[in-house]
């Protein structure tokens, strides 16, 4: 199992946590969701539940639960600037398919 981030994409999670004064990591997961079934969920974690998942690339931490791990196991997020536009990219070789939004994704 390995959830991975790329280099820019620890930096944007480690200056966020800064701003926030608080959090151990990012907690990354998928709720059900858009017309492909499935959306990624970003959120800060503050602490670990039972089952939860750590992974660590650049010295920041991606928690994920173990009920969502079978469907972003090996995901790589990554951030990127495209001119004015900045956001987390999902990676993910268990998507299928994507809806025409790039919303929601189906395994």
């Amino acid at each position: 199992m390995s959830v991975s981030l790329t280099e820019s994409a620890a930096r944007q999670i480690k200056k966020q946590l800064e701003k926030r004064g608080k959090g151990l990591g990012l907690k990354l997961g998928v709720k059900q969701s858009g017309c492909s079934g499935y959306a990624y969920t970003i959120d800060y974690a503050d602490a670990l539940n039972e089952g939860d998942a750590v992974f660590e690339n650049f010295d920041v931490k991606v928690i994920v639960a173990a009920n969502d791990l079978q469907y972003i196991d090996g995901i790589e997020l990554d951030y990127r600037r495209e001119g004015i536009n900045e956001a987390f990219q999902f990676n993910n070789p268990n998507a299928k398919g994507t809806c025409g939004c790039g919303e929601s994704f189906s395994v």
